[in-house]
């Protein structure tokens, strides 16, 4: 019997659609690792896309494509499924509370071979979560890879603009290629001075398809407060 599961992800709201592309091939490329499997695609952001995807299957599990986890995992993306019908869905830990991404992390930065890193994450000025998480990603890279590492967000302090006379690579804690990425990072770091290069986001790495499956396959849910490394 056929087991179906869903990837959500924001999207962006001011062009819905290239990002609901760009999410559905992710998800094809899920698919080719998960016989037995259907595996479909959703943004936040285009009205009604998370109904025409569970198309009134009454199980399956929802893959959240965020970097942490928060209200959209645990309050969004519940009511959205319950307004499409499909309260029996279950939605797993998202993308960025996986291990397997954090050893990633780790992987990128070793294979760009700097001696610097900024990690570059959303952040939030109304929770710690997201710059928790963050913290104990840019942790986990300066313990395995001697390199000199400093986090640094968007949306709360120290932001980006403010980590100044940095060289080495940056790495954006992101899960899409979207604003924050193609534009708003490049010109904080331009603010700072960056002398160095900007790595393409994690989560379009080429293993973050296994990652997924990985995930899909294990079905944890997600925990009622915070991603379960934090435990």
């Amino acid at each position: 019997m056929t087991q179906h599961a869903l990837i959500v992800a924001h999207g962006q709201p001011s062009d819905p659609r290239p990002a609901g592309a760009a999410l559905e091939a992710l998800a094809a490329q899920v698919q080719a690792l998960m016989p037995g499997w259907s595996v479909g695609a959703a943004t936040l952001a285009e009205e009604g896309a998370i109904a025409r995807a569970v198309g009134g299957r009454p199980g399956g599990v929802v893959f959240p494509m965020f970097m942490t986890g928060g209200w959209f995992t645990r309050v969004q993306i519940p009511k959205k499924l319950v307004e499409a019908g499909a309260a029996g869905w279950v939605v797993l830990e998202p993308f960025g509370c996986d291990p397997l991404v954090h050893d990633l992390c780790v992987t990128l930065v070793r294979e760009a071979g700097a001696g610097e890193v900024i990690l570059a994450a959303h952040g939030s000025f109304k929770s710690s979560v997201p710059s928790d998480i963050a913290r104990h990603v840019a942790g986990r890279i300066a313990a395995e890879t001697r390199a000199e590492v400093a986090a640094g967000f968007i949306d709360q302090e120290p932001q980006l603009a403010s980590l100044t006379g940095r060289a080495g690579v940056c790495l954006p804690f992101f899960a899409a290629e979207g604003g924050h990425v193609s534009d708003d990072i490049p010109a904080a770091l331009a603010q700072a001075g960056f002398a160095g290069r900007i790595l393409p986001p994690v989560g379009l790495d080429g293993r973050v398809p296994g990652i997924i499956a990985a995930a899909i396959a294990r079905g944890v849910p997600v925990c009622a407060e915070a991603c379960r490394w934090a435990r």
